[in-house]
């Protein structure tokens, strides 16, 4: 996002990471992550007029690499194709800030321990659409992911998930840690902790809520917001959570979630 005259590239280095390492994860080889984005800068410089100016539009550039060695068969590829997609893009929100609502889902997983769900990779994401239309059905718009017996909480749809809680009068941001190896690590999820260790009046924890947690939270009144968040929305404000056949009702949109957007979207644009 950025003016034609001006582009600017969000957290390249980091989008570098994730991808060398989702490659490695499928015995792909590695790549030269300053070269890639040496040749993204070079594109957008090129392709610039293909940036939209408005507000709230943005050109998404999405670096893929897949296995293209003339055989078939379940092995390591000798031959991968990286390259990237670019798509001009409108506002995640065309008519405003809506909340949305999860549907925890107590049967399907996204992922687990040893598995790929610290990994961007294609398997994470076609096992998750008939639940996410299974919970549209029933008058959701996305699946808040868990995991366990404790209903730990991993992930909404595609998107890394943070509540706000009060705890002994003090509010806390509270997320999924990334050490287990079933969260992804999302650029905007690193962005909003980062900002969030800066700001006055609000802890960050990383530690796995469990949804009994929250359900006691909302009950008593501690919990204050909670959001996703990931490239396409920024952050999603959510309003309303259904687990074991009640409806967490949660404040929608929160002060905080707000401030993290215009705060985010100000560092889009150059603005802040």
């Amino acid at each position: 996002p950025s003016s034609p005259s001006t582009p600017l590239l969000f957290r390249p280095d980091k989008n570098m990471a994730r991808l060398q390492s989702s490659m490695g994860r499928l015995a792909m080889p590695s790549f030269d992550e300053s070269e890639l984005i040496s040749l993204l800068k070079a594109y957008v410089s090129t392709e610039k007029d293909w940036i939209p100016t408005a507000p709230g539009y943005s050109l998404y550039l999405r670096p893929t690499a897949i296995g293209s060695h003339p055989y078939l068969g379940v092995d390591v590829s000798d031959h991968v194709t990286l390259y990237v997609i670019a798509s001009p893009v409108g506002p995640y929100y065309p008519q405003g800030f809506k909340p949305v609502s999860l549907l925890c889902d107590s049967y399907n997983a996204r992922a687990w321990p040893g598995g790929v769900g610290q990994y961007k990779v294609g398997g994470n994401y076609g096992p998750t659409i008939k639940p996410a239309k299974d919970a549209m059905d029933k008058g959701y718009n996305q699946v808040l992911w868990m995991y366990g017996p404790s209903d730990e909480v991993t992930e909404c749809g595609a998107m890394n998930l943070f509540f706000l809680v009060e705890e002994s009068g003090s509010k806390v941001l509270w997320t999924p840690p990334l050490s287990r190896g079933d969260i992804l690590p999302g650029v905007t999820r690193d962005s909003i902790i980062g900002l969030c260790k800066t700001w006055e009046g609000v802890t960050v924890r990383e530690t796995f809520p469990t949804m009994p947690e929250i359900a006691e939270a909302s009950k008593e009144g501690r919990l204050l917001e909670a959001f996703g968040s990931g490239t396409a929305a920024v952050v999603s404000p959510i309003e309303r959570i259904g687990y074991k056949g009640e409806d967490l009702e949660i404040p929608a949109v929160g002060e905080f979630t707000e401030r993290i957007w215009e705060e985010l979207n100000g560092i889009y644009y150059g603005e802040r």
